[in-house]
């Protein structure tokens, strides 16, 4: 049985797992860089080569059980993608375990959230990203990844952090009090406090990895320049464990590179490290 982080069968099972990853592999919409449809075994396979003590947290949340869900690939379409996207979410929810996902490209992330948005409508969505994200549509589709935050956007309470690029038609779209820019936050000592008392009490978070700098991260299909750095993120998101209830979370746009497996590495440590801040500091 493959397992996230080459974990014992007995802490990757459905019945021993606290735990849900579902891999939703899908890059049908993505009109730059191609590759986040390769992510999932570029993510496993790092995983495997990671250690799974926890220095911050000084733990190993392994130990509450991860269970690597069948793979849900082969959609003929985007709106194909949405409506399985959704419907399964809504199965997981059912389940009462913590549910993780595992892009793909952005737009995977439409179905995921309304589903949570319709089970929990107090739900805050945080956005970590390098783009706004909210065209209504593009390309002809509602669920292009260009359009992955706008449903949100018009149903929930959304906070974005790390945006750095958007269209001019996103702009009437964007409640720019609930947006950290990335060039603001590199000058503002205050903004994670401030971000964070934008979220209400229940909180979904979806990352693109984009919103990482390029040089850090480079394997995302658009690296934008001005990212964020590992140590700002994580400091962000520990913050946020401790201060919300994290109800789960997705990340998406990994876009691995032949021969460089540094951006598959931090994919894996990042969920690793979002799992441990989940257990391990949460309110």
């Amino acid at each position: 049985m493959r397992t996230f982080g080459g974990i014992e069968p007995e802490y990757g099972s459905y019945e021993n797992a606290d735990i849900l990853l579902q891999p939703i592999i899908y890059d049908g919409t993505s009109t730059w860089g191609k590759g986040a449809d390769n992510t999932l075994e570029a993510f496993l396979h790092a995983s495997e080569n990671m250690e799974l003590y926890d220095i911050e947290t000084k733990s190993e949340v392994y130990k509450r059980g991860i269970h690597l869900l069948p793979s849900m690939t082969g959609f003929s379409s985007p709106e194909e993608m949405f409506k399985a996207s959704y419907s399964k979410t809504q199965e997981h929810l059912k389940s009462g375990k913590f549910l993780t996902f595992l892009g793909g490209e952005h737009s995977i992330s439409i179905g995921i959230i309304k589903a949570f948005y319709e089970k929990y409508p107090d739900v805050s969505i945080l956005q970590l990203d390098a783009h706004a994200d909210l065209r209504p549509e593009y390309l002809g589709t509602q669920y292009n990844h260009a359009c992955a935050l706008y449903d949100a956007s018009q149903n929930t309470n959304l906070v974005q952090v790390g945006i750095r690029s958007m269209d001019i038609s996103e702009v009437q779209y964007m409640n720019e009090k609930q947006c950290f820019f990335a060039h603001a936050i590199h000058q503002d000592q205050t903004w994670m406090n401030r971000a964070i008392d934008k979220l209400g009490e229940n909180v979904y978070i979806t990352v693109d990895l984009d919103v990482f700098d390029p040089s850090e991260l480079p394997g995302t299909g658009t690296p934008e320049p001005g990212g964020l750095s590992w140590n700002t993120i994580t400091t962000f998101l520990s913050e946020v464990f401790k201060n919300k209830n994290v109800l789960g979370f997705d990340i998406v746009e990994l876009a691995p590179i032949p021969g460089m497996p540094a951006s598959e590495f931090l994919t894996s440590k990042l969920y690793y490290k979002m799992l441990s801040y989940k257990y391990h500091l949460t309110k």
